[in-house]
Order: C-alpha cells, then sequence, then structure tokens
C-alpha cells in the first residue's frame, strides 16, 4: 500500500539524519512525526516547543504531557512574535516573517545542542495553500520529512489512529494570529481575547472551532454538524454573553462553517 511505502521511506528519512530537533506544536502531523523519529533515533531526538502569546497553553501542556510519556527530550522556551519587526501589523507575509524568526531561534538551540538537522511539520496538502511560512523553511533550510515523502494530512491521521497516537482525530489548529484580517493590528488583549473565546466553544463540546477577528465583531466558524447545537437558545446565550464579556461587540456565525484558512481567502482570489 502506498501509505505504507510512504512510512518507511519516512523511516529511512530520519535514519539517514542520524539526529534531528523537532519543531513540535502537539498538533497531529508534529505529533506524528516526532513518533516516528523517536522510534528510529531513540535519544538522538529532541522536540523544541516555543511557549508564546500565539499559542494557547492547552496546546503547550498537551506538548509537554506527550514528551513525558514518551520519554522524549522536551526543550521550552520563550518566543515573543508580536516584538519581530513589522507582524503585529499584520502583512500578507505574517507567517513568513514569524516563520523566520521562530525557526532561526530553533535553528541556533539545535546548534548549540550539536544537532545538525531541525524538522517542521508541514504535509503534501500545504502545498496547495497559501502558506508564505514554507518559504522560511526553504531559506533556513529546515528540513520537511512529511511534505518531502508526500505524506498527506489523511495518510497521517490514518497511521496516527493505526500507532495510537491521541492526536489521530484531534482538530486541526493553526496559531492564533491566524484568526486576525491581513493588515488588522495584533495585540496581547486581541490574543487573550480569542483564546478565551475558544476555548469557550470547546468547553461547551464544539469540536473544530476558529473564533475570526473582525474589529470588534467575531465570526465563528464550527462544523455545520453543530449548526443547530449552537442554535440552542441556552448555548447561543452562554456564547454570546462569554464573547461579549471578553470584549466582542458582535457576535456572529459564518453559514459556511470551519474552512482551515478562511482568511486567505481574499488572498488567494
Amino acid at each position: 500500500m502506498e501509505t505504507y511505502r510512504k512510512l518507511e521511506s519516512l523511516k529511512q528519512y530520519f535514519a539517514d539524519l542520524g539526529s534531528v530537533a523537532v519543531a513540535f506544536s502537539g498538533g497531529a502531523d508534529s505529533t506524528f512525526m516526532l513518533q516516528v523519529a523517536h522510534e528510529v533515533l531513540k535519544d538522538k531526538v529532541v522536540a523544541f516547543t516555543a511557549d508564546s502569546a500565539f499559542f494557547p497553553q492547552r496546546e503547550l501542556k498537551q506538548a509537554k504531557q506527550f514528551c513525558a510519556e514518551k520519554g522524549i527530550e522536551h526543550i521550552v522556551f520563550s518566543f515573543e512574535e508580536l516584538k519581530v519587526k513589522g507582524l503585529k501589523n499584520n502583512p500578507e507575509n505574517r507567517c513568513y516573517l514569524c516563520k523566520y524568526a521562530l525557526l532561526s531561534e530553533m535553528k541556533k538551540i539545535t546548534e548549540e545542542r550539536g544537532i545538525k538537522y531541525l524538522a517542521e511539520g508541514s504535509n503534501a496538502d500545504d502545498e496547495n495553500d497559501y502558506r508564505p511560512g514554507l518559504r522560511a523553511v526553504a531559506e533556513l533550510e529546515i528540513k520537511s520529512p512529511l511534505r518531502e515523502v508526500k505524506l498527506t494530512k489523511r495518510e497521517i491521521r490514518d497511521l496516527s489512529k493505526e500507532m495510537g497516537l491521541p492526536t489521530w482525530n484531534k482538530p486541526s489548529f493553526a496559531c492564533l494570529a491566524s484568526r486576525f484580517v491581513y493588515g488588522e493590528m495584533i495585540s496581547p488583549e486581541k490574543l487573550k481575547m480569542i483564546d478565551r473565546a475558544e476555548q469557550l466553544l470547546l468547553d461547551l463540546g464544539f469540536h473544530q472551532v476558529r473564533v475570526r477577528m473582525h474589529g470588534t465583531m467575531a465570526r465563528i466558524e464550527i462544523l455545520p454538524d453543530e449548526f443547530n447545537r449552537i442554535v440552542q437558545s441556552d448555548i447561543r446565550q452562554k456564547i454570546t454573553n462569554g464573547l461579549l464579556e471578553y470584549g466582542f461587540s458582535y457576535v456572529t456565525l459564518d453559514l459556511k462553517g470551519y474552512r482551515a484558512g478562511s482568511m486567505n481567502e481574499p488572498v488567494l482570489k
């Protein structure tokens, strides 16, 4: 089967590297990549995770827990994206600016540790989206094992399920900066509003969620299958009251439902 052939290619890829540092977010892709790398290279693998305002604490907690359970060395370092020149203005190349600065910091730590290679978790499907961050990956010569062996998101989830990884059906997550319209100023206060709003939706049992910010308006994206539930009187009231309390002036539901990278749609037209 083609998927298993790709998995064997991935294992050989890591074997050829000899040692590697993995940029680890705790999502489905990077968890799968870290697991395979650890199986092949054992203690010659180290995971790096940034503690930042763009990365919710719930995600950091899960990343720490995974590494602790697997016995993988895990380095967590502070990273302040909003100090990166031009980034808080949220230009269309925001992801490039952020990724370049973040991976540069990880690469520096990698070299200090005497590890030759740093790997990140983009997959084959990322070639089809607006991903300016991939330019930074190329410029810094960061390895992209999943993309290079052409593993797709679906294949990664299927293999993760077979391997018993807890992230096989984990909802997709992108950094909180992706919730802003390009050109809208990003601030710690706005990031906190979005984080709290999405946490509320998750606590209420919704699965794949995004709260996009348009000025002081919140545009909620959830799976269409959950539309009937979100408009139930008690649920709707809890969400409305919560988001107004967090600082939003208007609360809306996107009738297209959740879709990855919806803020990129105007850019891709």
